[in-house]
């Protein structure tokens, strides 16, 4: 009969999460998720059958944390502007702060061109961003915010690409200034 669990395995994903967070993935040992978690090497594999189990999962629980945050913003009151513009000084604070950067950019840039099954999640979350993007956009124009000839896909697409920019170029050395003058630059665009 097996064991039960002493413990939450939600705090463990959360855990781990923050390790692969600060190391990415390659860099990140069992050991290390064993410090981060507190749990032994034989709860983890029982648990999580692997480490890129694992990581699947934290992985999957940052993006549905993002998600909500990032929709809740671009759903939210105030014009499309003001809400993209929040979007971006949120980046550069999150930048100018810790700088782990974004667990999805950083995971897209080490993992997603080799592993098939951590870059479709990536391109999932992707699309899940764009789409939310997207109908800002489109409600923006409707208001008459955003000149209705522009390509709300486009936007959408370039909104997305400053984002990850943002957060490469913290990541990189680029001081708060610099982040401001790129999100600066990107907002004039609308």
């Amino acid at each position: 009969m097996a064991r039960p669990r002493n413990f939450d395995e939600e705090r463990a994903v959360d855990a781990a999460m923050r390790a692969f967070w600060a190391a990415g993935y390659e860099a990140t040992s069992t050991q290390d998720l064993c410090d981060a978690t507190g749990l032994g090497r034989s709860s983890i594999y029982n648990t999580f059958k692997s480490k890129h189990d694992l990581f699947e999962r934290a992985l999957r629980r940052y993006m549905e944390v993002k998600a909500v945050d990032y929709t809740e913003l671009l759903e939210g009151q105030g014009t499309v502007r003001e809400k993209i513009a929040e979007l971006l000084d949120r980046m550069i604070d999150d930048e100018a702060g810790d700088a782990l950067g974004c667990l999805v950019v950083n995971t897209g840039i080490e993992l997603a061109p080799r592993d098939p099954v951590i870059g479709e999640l990536i391109r999932k979350d992707y699309a899940r961003r764009l789409a939310v993007l997207k109908a800002a956009v489109a409600d923006g124009q409707r208001a008459g915010e955003i000149d209705p000839g522009r390509d709300p896909d486009e936007l959408a697409h370039f909104v997305i690409a400053t984002v990850s920019g943002i957060r490469v170029g913290g990541r990189s050395g680029a001081g708060r200034e610099a982040l401001k003058a790129v999100a600066s630059a990107a907002l004039r665009a609308f």
